[in-house]
């Protein structure tokens, strides 16, 4: 006689074949039951599942999901619902699911089994994951656009500075030698001549000088940075020719300088003398014109370093963020006749070289320090000689 109700076998029968898989897990973590569907699924046949660990079917992610973040919130209110959990099955193959936990427990509140509910969501979990691929992208779009804007509006700022300096600056030199050329018509002796002759030169390098800025400039901006011409060079020469032209462009004013740089270093010397010549330019013109500039020069632990110092009144700290931007001129002691991009040349040319420029200022001093690593065949030593050289009026 068959005991079996019908209601047990439809009961059965859908456990088994029902359309998500279903476990039952020991407190110990070993599968005491799973139906059909799931077995399936993994590829195990039915009667291989129980015995078998739950962390026997998960990758390393999930076995640290499992432990960190399911076992705990189970313990602490019974039940963990819609998490995502790849399974792994007899293959090795990933199951991309989503499963609900719930705990049974004794009225002594032991625990006596877990159950899940698994769910096979391999299109859930694309569609998910194609949503957060699309919002990074989205994201990283806007970063984009952002960054394209605040250059564009950089861009539309230094293109009308740069039509205030063709219209202003370089009109300046333009009129004195177009006005020493009518005047050198009129010109009644030789002497005159000579006289205007010397003022339209001067005029002349003014301008030759403010167009090489501008096109540093536009190198800087708009190319792929300062060009560099590098070769082992002897330094020292190219640092003192600096301070003796400026020590004869400015008799009034005290250079000392402290070179210990005999070894030669790889480098592009004319950019070098460059950016010597504006940070020393600029000391001259906002240092205290009672005090002398110091510069000193090394070459030691794998670095040059050229610093070059003055006194006076301190930078602010608003000057300060604007010290290397193009076209931006502070306060000088007496008439200015530069672009503004003596120190967003010589930052560059720093760059360019694979170094830095660094700026400290206080009320007693203000000390901009280039530094670069040193290159070449690798045979640099400092000199343990030091030699103060004074150039005073």
């Amino acid at each position: 006689m068959n005991n079996n109700h019908p209601a047990d076998s439809d009961f059965e029968d859908l456990y088994e074949n029902a359309p998500c898989g279903y476990l039952s897990v020991r407190p110990d973590g070993r599968i005491d039951r799973a139906n059909r569907t799931l077995a399936d699924w993994m590829g195990y046949p039915p009667d291989d599942l129980p015995g078998m660990r739950l962390s026997d079917l998960l990758n390393n992610a999930g076995r640290i999901f499992l432990e960190t973040h399911v076992a705990p919130l189970l313990r602490m209110q019974g039940f963990f619902d819609e998490f995502a959990l790849d399974l792994l099955t007899k293959t090795g193959a990933r199951l991309p699911a989503i499963a609900n936990a719930r705990e049974r427990r004794t009225d002594t509140d032991a625990l006596l089994f877990t159950r899940l509910t698994i769910m096979r969501a391999a299109d859930r979990r694309r569609y998910e994951r194609g949503l957060i691929d699309a919002r990074k992208e989205s994201d990283e779009l806007k970063t984009a656009l952002e960054e394209r804007l605040q250059q564009e509006r950089a861009n539309a700022e230094l293109r009308e500075q740069f039509i205030a300096v063709l219209g202003h600056d370089l009109r300046n030199p333009l009129a004195s030698i177009a006005a020493g050329a009518r005047l050198m018509l009129k010109a009644k002796t030789s002497e005159d001549a000579l006289r205007l002759e010397s003022m339209m030169q001067s005029s002349v390098g003014r301008m030759a000088k403010m167009i090489e800025s501008v096109m540093d400039l536009a190198r800087g901006r708009l190319g792929g940075g300062i060009t560099l011409s590098k070769a082992m060079t002897a330094i020292e020469p190219v640092l003192d020719q600096v301070v003796a032209e400026l020590a004869t462009a400015h008799p009034d004013r005290g250079i000392e300088t402290i070179f210990e740089v005999e070894s030669p270093v790889f480098c592009d010397p004319a950019r070098i003398a460059q950016l010597f010549s504006n940070l020393l330019g600029n000391a001259i013109s906002h240092g205290a014109p009672d005090r002398p500039v110091r510069v000193e020069a090394s070459a030691k632990a794998e670095l040059f370093e050229l610093s070059v110092a003055n006194a006076g009144a301190a930078i602010s700290e608003d000057a300060r963020k604007r010290l290397f931007q193009p076209f931006y001129r502070g306060e000088a002691h007496g008439p200015s006749q530069g672009l503004g991009l003596g120190l967003y040349i010589a930052a560059e040319i720093a760059k360019a070289h694979g170094g830095t420029i660094e700026v400290d200022s206080s009320k007693t001093e203000t000390r901009f320090m280039f530094r670069m690593p040193l290159e070449g065949d690798g045979s640099l030593r400092p000199s343990p000689s030091t030699r103060v050289r004074g150039h005073a009026g």
